[in-house]
């Protein structure tokens, strides 16, 4: 999603989605319904035709966007300035990946310098990558969580500016597991847009401040049952 900031306005919102974005872009376009809400889904603009997102964000009454990736190749930074061009005309401000699978080039972010978002199923800076559920079972991870962290060139590595934990269970399992992380995602991607599109969040060497204070570890989180 993205987001456009004139004082008077609200800042207008745009999803980059994926095949597995519907449910993450409608929490961020059910939070903007909300009049107080300081962002506004200007644009839902995928890579697939089929992503079930369109058809969810069509029937939310979001303007949507495709652009084909097979059309390009191999060629990924021809696609991305492809993708640039779409955000520009829709006058984007701020990009909230939602289940946007492909790696973007380091000459496409660099454009959106602390204005693109994303929401991984861990805590970062743990379970980088993909089966983040299947990870942490396997790990005998204790607590699990998500997160949502500015985009850099490096893969889920941009300073983290909302996360929320889980506790494991002992009976858990990847379905199970995941349900309860994506209740926690679904709170936080609304509320880290939130901060972003109201200027609330800086970054000072390296980690996120939310009105000067700065984001905590996820160590010192405690997790939801």
């Amino acid at each position: 999603m993205i987001s456009r900031d004139p004082a008077a306005q609200l800042d207008a919102a745009a999803t980059t989605c994926g095949t597995e974005c519907s449910r993450a872009q409608s929490a961020l376009i059910a939070a903007a319904e909300n009049k107080d809400y300081p962002a506004e889904i200007a644009l839902v603009l995928s890579n697939r035709a089929d992503a079930g997102g369109l058809l969810v964000a069509q029937s939310e009454g979001a303007v949507t966007e495709v652009i084909e990736h097979t059309a390009f190749g191999k060629d990924r930074a021809a696609f991305d300035a492809a993708m640039q061009a779409v955000l520009l005309k829709h006058k984007i401000d701020i990009v909230c990946l939602a289940g946007f699978m492909r790696l973007l080039t380091p000459g496409f972010v660099a454009q959106w310098p602390l204005r693109m978002l994303n929401i991984h199923p861990s805590l970062l800076p743990a379970l980088k990558g993909l089966d983040t559920h299947k990870r942490a079972l396997e790990t005998s991870a204790a607590v699990h969580g998500a997160t949502v962290h500015f985009v850099t060139a490096e893969l889920d590595s941009g300073p983290v500016i909302v996360q929320a934990a889980v506790a494991v269970q002992k009976d858990d399992d990847e379905s199970i597991l995941a349900v309860r992380v994506l209740k926690q995602e679904h709170r936080i991607y609304p509320l880290a847009l939130k901060l972003v599109a109201e200027g609330r969040v800086r970054v000072e060497n390296g980690r996120c401040c939310v009105d000067g204070v700065a984001v905590p570890s996820s160590a010192s989180l405690v997790p939801s049952a």
